[in-house]
C-alpha cells in the first residue's frame, strides 16, 4: 500500500540518482558553475520532485499524467547534460554509464505509470 511518494520506486530511484549527480558534479570545473553543473543538478533534481507532485495529485488524472510527463522530460534533459559532463571530460565513463542506465530505468517506470495512471489514482 502506497502511502507517499517516498514508497514509490521511481521517486526512490531518482531521489538517489540526483544526490549521485550532486557528489559527481562538485568535481566540475569552477567555470562550469553557472552553466553545466546549476542545469544538471537543476534537472536531475526535478525529476523526484515532478514526481512528489504529481503523486499529491493524483486524484486529479490529467494533472497528475502532466506532472508525470514533466518528470520524464527532465530526466531526458538530464541525460543530455550527463552526455555533456562527459564529452567535456569532466564524469568519468564509467559514471556516466551507470547514471544513464539509472535514467533510462526511470523512463521506463514512467512510461509505464503514464500508461496506467489509474493503478495510482486514490480508491
Amino acid at each position: 500500500m502506497l502511502q507517499g511518494h517516498r514508497d514509490l520506486r521511481v521517486f526512490q530511484l531518482a531521489y538517489k540518482l540526483a544526490m549521485r549527480i550532486f557528489d559527481e558534479s562538485k568535481t566540475f570545473p569552477r567555470e562550469e558553475r553557472y552553466s553545466l553543473t546549476d542545469q544538471i543538478r537543476r534537472s536531475s533534481r526535478s525529476v523526484a520532485t515532478n514526481i512528489a507532485e504529481g503523486f499529491r495529485k493524483r486524484q486529479y488524472p490529467n494533472m497528475f499524467v502532466s506532472k508525470l510527463a514533466d518528470s520524464d522530460g527532465e530526466a531526458t534533459e538530464t541525460q543530455v547534460w550527463l552526455d555533456f559532463a562527459r564529452d567535456c571530460g569532466y564524469l568519468a565513463q564509467k559514471s556516466y554509464e551507470e547514471l544513464t542506465a539509472g535514467y533510462l530505468e526511470v523512463g521506463k517506470m514512467l512510461g509505464s505509470m503514464l500508461a496506467h495512471p489509474e493503478k495510482f489514482t486514490p480508491q
